[in-house]
C-alpha cells in the first residue's frame, strides 16, 4: 500500500527507513502468516469507511503472466489481462464498491483440473489437503456466501458473463 512504483524487499525497505531489505524478507519468507485471518482483518478494515447498504460486490478475474510451471495454478489458460491463452495464473476478486470507495475484500487463486488432478503437484506447490477443483463461478458463490455470512452490507453483485448468472442468481434470492 505504499508509494513506492514496486513493492520489492529493497525498495519496502527503503520506504521504511531500514538499512537493507533482510527486514521485509525476514516478514514475508520466514514469517507465521493465517491468510484466511489476515484476509477477514482486511476486509474489516475496509467496511469501517466504505460500508454502506447500496454498495456492490464486484466478482471479477485476472491473469498474472508465468514464464515457468512451477507456480502453483500456473498453465496455459486464457486472460484478459494478455487478450489470449497463454502461461499464466488465474486470481478470481471480489471487490467492495461504495459511494465511499473500494476495496479488494476477497481473493482465491483458480487451480485449473490439471492442477488438481495431479496430487504429486499439489503437495509440491504446498496446496493444503482438501484442496478440490473448483470452476470460476463456484469460486465466486463461495466469495459471496462469506461476504454474506461476515454480514457485509451490498445490494447487488456485478460479474463479467464468464460467472454465469443462474447459480450465482438462485444463491442470492
Amino acid at each position: 500500500m505504499g508509494s513506492e512504483p514496486r513493492k520489492t524487499g529493497w525498495m519496502r525497505a527503503e520506504a521504511a527507513g531500514d538499512p537493507g531489505p533482510w527486514r521485509q524478507q525476514a516478514i514475508l519468507g520466514r514469517g507465521q502468516w493465517d491468510a484466511d485471518a489476515l484476509h477477514d482483518i482486511v476486509r474489516d478494515y475496509a467496511l469501517e469507511t466504505l460500508a454502506d447498504e447500496e454498495a456492490v460486490l464486484v466478482i471479477d478475474e485476472t491473469g498474472f503472466l508465468k514464464q515457468g510451471k512451477a507456480s502453483c495454478g500456473v498453465a496455459r489458460q486464457y486472460t484478459g489481462s494478455a487478450g489470449k491463452i497463454t502461461n499464466c495464473q488465474i486470481g478470481v476478486f471480489a471487490s467492495y464498491v461504495s459511494r465511499h470507495g473500494h476495496a479488494f475484500i476477497d481473493r482465491a487463486l483458480y487451480l485449473p483440473k490439471e492442477w488438481t488432478d495431479d496430487p504429486e503437484r499439489l503437495k509440491a506447490a504446498h496446496v493444503p489437503e482438501g484442496v478440490d477443483f473448483a470452476t470460476k463461478p463456484q469460486i465466486a458463490r463461495r466469495m459471496i456466501a462469506r461476504a454474506i455470512a461476515a454480514r457485509v452490507p451490498f445490494s447487488f453483485v456485478a460479474a463479467d458473463s464468464v460467472y454465469g448468472t443462474g447459480d450465482i442468481e438462485t444463491m442470492l434470492r
